[in-house]
């Protein structure tokens, strides 16, 4: 892989979502206490079953799923986040231990009690599908039902150097700059520098392990999405969750990048309700 194409396969993740509209503020917003951090918090709809939604790589609640809270709540309860460091759930500055996605998982799990949700339906994107798969794993007496896109299985050796390439900041594209150091400023080199830290880690010290162990073990079915035209997200994954995810099944958006939630907000969201309204 040339720098270039690496740099735009591991940090893009970072910016696709402002390729596709601005902020945009939906549902109502607040600050919870949950596992020794503060987390905000944005929900949307008061009937039907809670449906979480959880980010990606530096996302928020906002940035990551406006479509979902507002086309989604007149069937569920639809709750997203900040994960903790990330958007509105600062300070502290983000960190990235090698179990961050345990982490964000475990996050997850207390909010939503904390918020009275005692069974769910959970949808992640990129990174945060990952969280995703931890977290349907880890509760498996809470966790109704998966919707994961965009988000790997595993790491390998020759992903090591693409990591790499991304890790100075400064030499991002413009636009990655420009919607990040806004938000971050000077904790923003430190932060992507600690992530790189730790995804080599996953690969150097659990042999490229994400969620592979966690995905196996899922007992609540599971609805694999994925774009077909997504550079960054390689199809070897949703295949690899479908052939091994107990019970799931996979659709691909033929047209779909890495943010077809939001690109094809309207399909996707269609698609999601279908799913999770199915009887079991």
């Amino acid at each position: 892989l040339s720098f270039v194409s690496m740099l735009a396969r591991f940090a893009q993740r970072t910016a696709v979502r402002s390729a596709v509209r601005g902020f945009c503020t939906v549902g109502t917003a607040r600050t919870l206490s949950v596992n020794d951090t503060n987390i905000h918090v944005v929900t949307s709809g008061d009937q039907g079953p809670a449906l979480l939604c959880m980010p990606g790589a530096m996302g928020t609640a906002q940035t990551d799923f406006a479509p979902q809270l507002r086309d989604l709540s007149d069937a569920f309860q639809v709750v997203s986040l900040d994960p903790r460091g990330y958007g509105q759930s600062r300070p502290p500055r983000r960190t990235f231990p090698i179990d961050f996605y345990q982490r964000d998982a475990d996050d997850a799990a207390a909010l939503m009690e904390e918020l009275g949700h005692k069974k769910y339906h959970v949808m992640g994107w990129s990174d945060g599908a990952i969280s995703a798969v931890h977290l349907a794993a880890s509760q498996p007496q809470a966790i109704e039902k998966l919707v994961i896109f965009g988000g790997n299985a595993y790491m390998n050796k020759d992903d090591v150097e693409a990591f790499e390439a991304t890790r100075d900041t400064s030499k991002w594209s413009k636009r990655m700059r420009e919607t990040h150091l806004p938000v971050y400023g000077d904790d923003l080199q430190p932060m992507w520098s600690e992530a790189v830290d730790a995804w080599i880690a996953i690969v150097n010290d659990r042999g490229g392990d994400v969620c592979m162990e966690q995905a196996k073990g899922l007992k609540c079915p599971t609805f694999v999405l994925h774009g077909a035209k997504d550079p960054i997200c390689l199809a070897e994954h949703p295949e690899w969750f479908v052939n091994n995810i107990p019970d799931a099944r996979l659709h691909i958006l033929e047209e779909g990048k890495h943010n077809l939630h939001l690109r094809f907000a309207d399909e996707v969201n269609a698609l999601v309700r279908d799913f999770l309204m199915e009887a079991r």
